[in-house]
């Protein structure tokens, strides 16, 4: 859903910069003033995307961090309970032995 939420907003800013260009494009403007609007409108979204892409980045920097957490703890667990069982097996083998 998250995923869907992006597409829709990167349709929208998009269009919005389309938009833009060719409303900036068909006003009656000297040709420099038309260009340094059009350049504004790139740098505008630029500038968007990169926050978008950043704030994505740190959202996932945490959820990859909350994993590494979780999972360490549940490693411990693991590893305890496979002792334990190394423990036991070695103690049956030892009685079947004698």
């Amino acid at each position: 859903m998250a995923s869907n939420t992006g597409n829709i907003l990167l349709g929208i800013l998009a269009g919005a910069a389309v938009g833009a260009g060719l409303g900036i494009l068909f006003a009656p403007d000297k040709g420099a003033s038309t260009r340094k609007k059009i350049k504004d409108g790139f740098d505008d979204v630029s500038e968007n995307l990169k926050n978008r892409f950043r704030k994505g980045s740190i959202d996932l920097e945490s959820k990859f961090e909350y994993f590494l957490s979780h999972t360490d703890s549940k490693r411990e667990e693991v590893i305890d309970a496979l002792e334990k069982k190394l423990g036991e097996l070695k103690k049956e083998a030892a009685t079947a032995k004698n």
